[in-house]
Parts: C-alpha cells; structure tokens; sequence
C-alpha cells in the first residue's frame, strides 16, 4: 500500500499526521488502503461510548510501536473521518515511509 502521494500522512518534526477513514464492527482490525485521500483503517469495536476511538488508539499504538499516550485523535472525534497524531513512531506499516 503507498499512502505517499496520497496526502493522507504528513511530518512534522517527528509527528507523523494521519488523515483515517474509520470503519467500526468490521471482521477484523485492519489498515485497508486508502478512501477518498485517507488511510481506511477497518477496527472491530463498535461506535457506542467512545469504544471505536479507544480502540482506534490501541490498534494505532502497537501498529506503530508507542505507548498509547503517544496516540492522539486531533480532530474527528465523533465521526468516521479523524485526523491522528502519532508522536515519534517507531514502526512504519505498509509503506509509509517519512517524507
């Protein structure tokens, strides 16, 4: 998967901002590609008293190897399209790659 040219990942400084698609109750948890110039990430936890974003979180922070507390969702709270921050990644998925 190439999310480069995309505009769906941006740096800044060693914060790595992700443009996401959320695809809650899905089979299994997943980044699937891209949606409309976002990286859709498919989770399984329902979007009912904040599970999907809690999840989100978790799924996000052993994708990328940080703590949880270095997950953020910075905008989108409460619907499918959120902007993450994922401070100093360890890992890269797929073929993100920095800059």
């Amino acid at each position: 998967m190439d999310v480069a040219p995309s505009g769906a990942h941006r740096w800044q400084g060693e914060d790595l901002f992700l443009e996401v698609r959320v695809q809650p109750r899905a089979d299994r948890n997943e980044i699937a590609g891209l949606h409309d110039a976002r990286l859709k990430i498919r989770i399984t936890a329902t979007p009912t008293d904040g599970k999907a974003n809690a999840h989100l979180v978790e799924y996000l922070a052993r994708q990328f190897k940080v703590p949880k507390s270095r997950v953020q969702i910075v905008a989108g709270h409460s619907g499918r399209n959120k902007r993450i921050r994922i401070q100093a990644p360890k890992r890269l998925p797929g073929t993100l790659h920095k800059r």
